[in-house]
């Protein structure tokens, strides 16, 4: 099976291959890429890492290119997503295929966080629009474009919109949206609030439902070493300087833990970044960036990269300290072991951490072996 076979065209998939790295659709892809270009309301049931974005991503650029193109505050796509970073990560994908098209369809992202004047300007002429609804609702106040004339409109992490408290200011989007246009909608969980949007936007969508571990535990080699308060900053830096990290996202529990981290690590000639709450959003995301582009060798991070942030390739993630419940263990060490992609989870465990540590496993139902750390040697490090 291939994107052509999908009814992607041969330039898109050409891109797809190139730019994104898929060679072969996954499943949720083959699913719902057909029913998306046939024009039919879909309703997407996947954890992240299944290659969701791609599924509405593709068609809608291939359908809009073929568009005439005017210039007007009238938006012919919109995306609904609940944070900033998922929001930007989406815009990117649009990018990385514009190469493919007949045409440049115009893409934005809006969030806040950043100034909103910058947005209001680019957005005359805009066809694709990504928005967070806090942000989407101050630039329809100030009439920045238009949802007259909408023709797709896209929910991604439907669930998650509700957990974050978003019910009100999707009651008052959904109801500026116009009867007539395809829906496509994406959750990691079917529930009552993903059903009342189905019965608001009045649809009766294909569903499409991947039934599948969240995090394939069997592709992650999961280690865990024993360490001593005063021995964790220097065995860190020693599994860096020895090679046997090449490139990894730390997990931490406090932003000044994350910080103290990256100084030390700094200090030490390794190339290390923060991400977490107290960065302002400029920052979190040239971080982000400069991991992604493999210019920077660690990512020190507390959970804020929650669900739905791909990190292509990411090939370690190490617990610094432990989270404190065991699904934040698995979403963390998720990060890697992506999409067929193999990864390694290493966690540096403190006798105050084994109670903790045993919980985390028999939850997980997969063992880790501790490692004695006694025998090496860090001086130096």
């Amino acid at each position: 099976m291939s994107f052509e076979n999908l009814g992607l065209s041969p330039y898109l998939s050409k891109a797809i291959a190139k730019n994104l790295g898929f060679i072969k659709p996954f499943e949720i892809q083959t699913e719902s890429i057909p029913a998306i270009l046939q024009g039919k309301d879909v309703m997407g049931i996947a954890k992240t890492g299944s290659g969701k974005t791609l599924c509405f991503v593709a068609p809608l650029l291939q359908k809009i290119q073929h568009q005439s193109y005017e210039k007007s505050r009238a938006v012919k796509a919109l995306i609904l997503v609940p944070t900033r970073e998922l929001a930007v990560q989406i815009e990117q994908t649009f990018v990385a295929l514009q190469e493919a098209l007949r045409r440049e369809v115009k893409t934005q992202a809006v969030y806040g966080g950043t100034s909103i004047n910058p947005q209001m300007k680019n957005l005359y002429g805009t066809e694709i629009l990504i928005a967070t609804p806090g942000r989407l609702l101050d630039l329809m106040d100030h009439n920045a474009f238009t949802l007259d004339q909408l023709q797709y409109l896209v929910i991604d992490e439907a669930d998650k919109m509700f957990q974050l408290g978003f019910g009100d200011e999707m009651d008052r989007i959904l109801k500026a949206i116009p009867a007539k246009k395809q829906s496509i909608l994406f959750s990691a969980t079917l529930n009552e609030k993903v059903d009342e949007i189905k019965a608001t936007l009045k649809i009766d969508p294909v569903v499409v439902e991947v039934k599948q571990q969240e995090v394939d535990l069997d592709a992650i080699e999961q280690i865990a070493y024993k360490v001593d308060d005063e021995t964790k900053g220097p065995f860190l830096r020693y599994l860096i300087k020895s090679n046997q990290v090449t490139q990894a996202l730390v997990f931490v529990s406090s932003t000044r833990t994350a910080d103290n981290l990256v100084e030390k690590l700094k200090k030490n000639k390794i190339h290390a970044l923060a991400i977490h709450s107290k960065k302002s959003q400029g920052a979190r995301m040239d971080n982000l960036e400069d991991f992604k582009l493999g210019d920077v060798q660690i990512l020190v991070a507390t959970d804020l990269i929650g669900r739905g942030i791909h990190i292509e390739g990411l090939p370690t993630v190490i617990n610094y300290e432990l989270p404190r419940s065991p699904l934040d263990y698995v979403h963390r060490i998720g990060r890697t072991g992506r999409a067929n992609a193999t990864g390694k989870a290493i966690s540096l465990i403190t006798e105050e951490d084994l109670h903790h540590f045993k919980i985390i496993q028999k939850k997980m139902g997969k063992k880790v072996e501790i490692e004695s750390t006694d025998d090496v040697n860090l001086h130096g490090y």
